[in-house]
């Protein structure tokens, strides 16, 4: 009982590791010891961020643009050429497009799809050996999609492929739980509600505190709840729970509905 919670000597992979809930998921590994590396597509931010965390233990940047398979591939065999064990995937690299339903455009649509749904699924396929021969029985490995509120609820915002990209994640969610349970991998999602993310930032910045007070726990989400779930889900304590999307939105998806 006393070590229920403790993640310490994991390994973890974060996607899109290197801001918003990335970050936080990654900031709360780091500090409580799991060897994490962060990828993201922009090189710079990358590297400055897993430096930063390297301050508080061990953060290895590996910058990939993961809509872009060659570039997938030189992640997953960087991990698996340093690593023997994959203990942790959390698969956040997202992407959203805004527009009016008439005019929505193609590229907007794959954009998103190709981020938010494509390469998780093939991220995961790509790494399913080293994780797989990481997990066992009584602590089996853990792969955390995120996925959103949106997914669930109906977004106010028109910004049509994302809601659909995030409720296609809380499925296949779902059905590789199913799959790969018996591979001592569970499989999770987390739905977050509005958190300080660079897609949260306009609506922040224009609607803040409406955001605030639309939300029954009267504010945004804040690191330490992004990290928290992010730790229990890869700890002892989740062992047993596999195919669950855990809103962490601060009842705004219950509040949301009532509305509704």
């Amino acid at each position: 009982m006393d070590n229920l919670f403790d993640i310490s000597g994991k390994v973890a992979l974060v996607t899109g590791g290197s801001r918003g809930i990335g970050a936080m998921i990654a900031e709360g590994f780091v500090k409580n010891g799991v060897k994490t590396y962060i990828t993201s597509r922009k090189s710079e931010q990358c590297n400055h961020k897993a430096k930063e965390l390297s301050k508080f233990g061990e953060c290895i940047s590996i910058p990939a643009d993961l809509t872009n398979m060659t570039d997938m591939d030189k992640l997953v065999n960087h991990i698996k050429e340093n690593e023997k064990n994959l203990n942790i995937l959390i698969n956040n690299a997202g992407a959203a497009w805004g527009a009016p339903f008439d005019t929505f455009p193609e590229n907007g649509w794959d954009k998103v799809m190709d981020t938010n749904v494509k390469a998780v699924f093939f991220l995961i396929q790509k790494l399913i050996a080293i994780l797989e021969n990481s997990g066992n029985n009584e602590d089996p490995s853990r792969i955390i999609n995120i996925g959103s509120i949106d997914g669930i609820g109906i977004p106010r915002a028109e910004t049509y492929s994302y809601p659909a990209s995030k409720a296609a994640i809380h499925q296949l969610t779902r059905v590789l739980a199913n799959r790969l349970a018996n591979r001592n991998i569970n499989v999770n999602a987390i739905a977050p509600g509005p958190f300080q993310s660079n897609m949260m930032a306009h609506s922040l910045k224009e609607f803040g505190t409406q955001i605030k007070n639309s939300v029954p726990r009267g504010r945004i989400g804040e690191p330490e709840d992004m990290a928290g779930t992010s730790i229990f889900l890869s700890s002892r304590a989740s062992a047993y729970i596999t195919g669950s999307v855990i809103p962490v939105d601060g009842g705004s998806l219950i509040a949301r509905r009532h509305m509704e």
